[in-house]
């Protein structure tokens, strides 16, 4: 790949901006994305479905985490719909950090979104939502260390919303979640992609 992959911590490819157009029912954004970042020439559909098929937007149980926020669509559109909230956008690639922030700045919630890698979150913060578009291209592996590190961070009533192709792999993450204790349900499957709600497991012994 010219360009790197979208989780290389320090992309080296050239840089090549242009701007993309979010449009949901509530919101449109226009979004400056750039070369080795995850979907640089449009919104991934996955994550637009995501947006348009997710629950309602919720800060009652704590902040919000956009896991792998990209340029920013999940988080900044998380941002709008829910004044109250404290955004975290978490990526490891650290171009895709500098235009989530510049994104938000752009929309005007750059104060309410906590942009940073993975390793500066406190671990002591638990989410009451988790948004994610992950990063299946890592490999099966890392990808199920990724998402027990965070979904274990969820608060007790928190949920995960994940949206996932199916060519890539949606139902056997699904089955595998749910092996793993994590209560997981499909919300919509549309276009090749599935939907998921998962929660944390039970406390009871």
């Amino acid at each position: 790949m010219t360009d790197g992959h979208y989780f290389d911590p320090a992309p080296t490819a050239p840089s090549r901006e242009r701007t993309v157009r979010l449009r949901l029912p509530d919101h449109t954004l226009a979004l400056v994305t750039d070369s080795a970042v995850f979907s640089p020439d449009r919104v991934d559909p996955g994550t637009k479905l995501l947006l348009l098929e997710g629950p309602e937007v919720s800060a009652e149980s704590g902040p919000l985490l956009d896991l792998g926020c990209g340029y920013g669509p999940i988080a900044i559109t998380l941002a709008l719909r829910c004044p109250d909230a404290e955004v975290w956008a978490v990526d490891v690639n650290e171009r895709a950090r500098a235009l989530c922030a510049r994104n938000a700045r752009a929309h005007g919630v750059h104060e309410r979104i906590r942009v940073c890698a993975p390793d500066d979150v406190d671990p002591a913060v638990r989410f009451g939502q988790i948004w994610s578009n992950p990063p299946i291209r890592i490999g099966k592996a890392a990808l199920h260390e990724v998402l027990t590190t965070w979904l274990d961070r969820l608060a007790p009533t928190g949920s995960a919303h994940l949206v996932v192709s199916k060519h890539l792999g949606a139902d056997s993450l699904h089955r595998w979640l749910a092996e793993a204790g994590y209560a997981t349900t499909r919300r919509r499957s549309r276009m090749g992609y599935r939907v998921l709600d998962v929660s944390p497991p039970s406390v009871e012994s």
